[in-house]
């Protein structure tokens, strides 16, 4: 995330330091409230963008360096995937889901969670029920090539199951093909400037008050 940092702009922020007795006194810092997002006419176009997935393990820098060819460019995973928590939106790796799991669960990991169908087909191969319905344990439909007898198509999920694929759900995004990396990265140079106002100094900085030293 370093090479990230290099693209925000400065904020010129009145120093509230003990001691700090005039209101000349500023602190340089990085603008961190300084937010872009990939223009819409780029995100909007599914030839700028490819399928990616996460291998387990691997994290931002990972994926950026295999990518870009480098990983500080992690940050251009993230921002293109549009991913704003990247604790929550990122994938854990298998070891990372199990001890998580545990904890959540504690031994109740193998438990199951709740019941689903399983596809069935009839002789000539047609679709009579479809895999991934959420049904109860007893769950029961006509056989297809038995009339006079019924099937029980049903797969218990156990919590872990059922966590392992809210996990590999996040294993798939959608990244800025590499071929366009230079083009973000000089866009987001521009949207980075400052444009004129009260406390506008230049492209690059800004002056703000400390509202917290200002008297009721």
């Amino acid at each position: 995330m370093a090479e990230y940092f290099s693209y925000l702009p400065d904020l010129a922020y009145q120093s509230f330091l003990p001691g700090s007795n005039s209101t000349q006194n500023y602190i340089l810092t990085k603008n961190l409230f300084r937010r872009v997002k990939v223009r819409e006419d780029v995100y909007n176009s599914i030839t700028s963008f490819e399928k990616y997935e996460i291998p387990d393990g691997y994290r931002p820098d990972n994926a950026a360096n295999e990518i870009y060819g480098s990983p500080d460019y992690d940050w251009v995973i993230i921002t293109t995937a549009n991913i704003i928590h990247l604790r929550d939106e990122w994938p854990l790796s298998n070891y990372q889901l199990y001890n998580y799991a545990e904890n959540k669960y504690k031994g109740d990991l193998n438990r199951i969670r709740f019941y689903e169908t399983t596809e069935v087909r009839d002789l000539k191969n047609r679709l009579i029920l479809p895999a991934g319905k959420v049904v109860s344990e007893n769950f029961t439909i006509p056989n297809p090539t038995n009339p006079n007898a019924t099937l029980n198509p049903v797969a218990g999920i156990s919590n872990y199951e059922y966590e392992t694929r809210l996990n590999d759900e996040k294993r798939t995004i959608y990244v800025l093909k590499s071929l366009y990396l230079d083009q973000f990265l000089l866009d987001m140079r521009r949207e980075m400037e400052y444009t004129e106002s009260s406390q506008y100094i230049d492209d690059k900085l800004i002056v703000t008050e400390n509202t917290l030293n200002k008297s009721p």
